[in-house]
């Protein structure tokens, strides 16, 4: 019998400016600034579209995070005060932004109370993807890197599944279709093409942000922005808001962090990782308009050792086990998505990758992994590891703060226990509430040292672009796995060539 052995790893480094190092990213940025990127100096392009309210709490709020904004709490370290865009990431935040496209808000406001839920989101969506689409075909001279979205209140509360307006508020809309005979008229379609039309409204998603990122999807990088968020950032009530889920100050940093990101790239790299490397996450998704039960769409994140990241839309099909409500390729079509990957990979690099590690959350099968093999260049070393957050186990310290993140018992040389979550010597105190739990580190397939893939995985709860961060309790290439599902799920007809990570967050 194996006996159990509790190690460290420690907390891994982020590369900023000037190649300088620290571990948590606003300490990077304020001190030295983002790393190298295609853009120096200027300012930022982007367009905003909005509601006239939307678009002048955008304006308000853009004033504001130009300047120094207080922590919430003084005395908190993992509470940091916002230095101003400029001087965390050397770039102008521009006065007026590049493109600025006003909608109707008592369009957008009936539109969204229309009684089916499908119409009313599908032509909510319309409503702004149509303007970003038709300037960028119309005035193509000038092109934002990327979009803001300032949706009102009700768009975000109504704009989701099982969510809608009270029923004395709802309008008569022109879909009059019942839900049984759309799905009926999708398997078979009607002899009149105005029955096909309503039915294939139920193709697209009940969830406004997800319809508008898969509309948008090769067209254009957006970040939805909700007029009551911006309300709260600048120091106002907005009667729609419930509570202030985050202070000026972190959401100044979680936004600009990820302007940033879609607009000049990552704004930090990991200091430690092995040229020649890069981490799939592999992504299943049932589509809900999807008539047989056991469908799913397949995809795969490829994530590279500079931060950035690339999705690759594979096929659908019945990957859903029907015995143990698992999905999983077979061999053809596993190897098809590997080739993707390797393909992607070389167009970057030019070369193929030396290592290849594939993230999970469940076991990959033997005929599934015979094809990502058969998938591979020969020079490749590919690694099977499967992640899943579990409480089947828990740590406690004779101290009262939690163990230390980058604990892992390792219990056999292919599992391990990894806490991403526990007490951060950085701010002297774990910030969090609860026990934490550890992943459960499985290597399936391949052969590689438990301790260097513990350690990789910790270091990719570090590169979320989509906030600014010390670190997140899953590796980056699973904690987007459902979101980037929905959206490859969200409307028909999708273009399945890879797109860079940036349209999905």
């Amino acid at each position: 019998m194996i006996q159990p052995i509790l190690k460290f790893v420690s907390e891994p480094l982020l590369e900023f400016a000037n190649n300088q190092c620290e571990e948590h990213p606003k300490d990077g940025l304020f001190l030295y600034g983002p790393t190298e990127s295609p853009v120096k100096g200027g300012a930022l392009k982007f367009g905003v579209v909005g509601t006239k309210k939307g678009l002048e709490l955008f304006s308000i709020w853009g004033t504001t995070i130009c300047s120094y904004i207080p922590p919430y709490k003084e005395d908190v370290a993992h509470h940091s005060a916002f230095p101003g865009f400029q001087a965390a990431f050397g770039l102008e935040w521009p006065k007026t932004p590049l493109v600025e496209i006003e909608v109707s808000a008592e369009k957008v406001d009936k539109t969204i109370r229309i009684q089916n839920r499908y119409e009313a989101i599908k032509k909510t969506v319309d409503i702004f993807s149509q303007e970003i689409e038709g300037f960028l075909k119309n005035d193509s001279d000038v092109t934002p890197d990327f979009w803001f979205v300032v949706i009102p209140a009700e768009v975000f509360l109504w704009g989701r599944p099982m969510k809608g307006p009270p029923v004395s508020e709802r309008i008569a809309g022109e879909a009059t279709m019942s839900l049984r005979l759309a799905r009926k008229f999708l398997n078979a379609p009607s002899l009149f093409e105005a029955d096909n039309d309503q039915a294939e409204l139920m193709r697209y998603d009940l969830n406004f942000h997800n319809q508008l990122k898969a509309k948008l999807l090769s067209k254009a990088v957006v970040q939805i922005l909700r007029e009551p968020m911006l309300a709260e950032a600048i120091g106002t009530k907005d009667e729609n808001s419930r509570r202030m889920v985050q202070d000026p100050a972190t959401i100044a940093w979680n936004l600009c962090t990820t302007s940033y990101y879609k607009s000049a790239g990552p704004p930090w790299r990991l200091k430690n990782i092995r040229p020649g490397v890069c981490y799939v996450g592999i992504v299943f998704k049932k589509d809900s308009t999807d008539l047989k039960p056991n469908n799913a769409c397949c995809g795969a994140q490829l994530f590279l050792n500079s931060g950035e990241g690339l999705v690759f839309r594979g096929a659908v099909g019945p990957w859903c086990s029907k015995n143990f409500k698992e999905f999983h390729l077979p061999k053809d079509k596993a190897e098809e998505l590997m080739r993707l990957v390797i393909v992607g990979y070389e167009k970057i690099h030019k070369e193929p990758p030396k290592e290849v590690f594939i993230h999970g959350r469940t076991h990959f099968d033997k005929e599934e992994w015979e094809g990502f093999v058969a998938g591979k260049s020969s020079s490749t070393n590919l690694v099977g590891i499967r992640i899943r957050p579990t409480d089947e186990l828990k740590l406690y310290r004779l101290a009262k703060q939690p163990p230390i993140r980058g604990t892992y018992l390792e219990v056999h040389p292919r599992k391990a226990y990894l806490w991403t979550k526990g007490y951060i010597a950085r701010f002297n105190t774990y910030p969090g509430f609860e026990v934490p739990n550890p992943l459960a580190i499985n290597i399936d397939w391949g052969t590689a040292p438990l301790e260097q893939v513990v350690s990789d995985i910790l270091a990719l709860t570090k590169v979320n672009f989509n906030g600014c961060t010390f670190g997140d309790g899953v590796p980056v290439t699973l904690k987007f796995a459902d979101a980037i599902g929905e959206i490859l799920t969200a409307a028909p007809n999708l273009d399945g060539a890879p797109q860079p990570f940036k349209y999905y967050i």
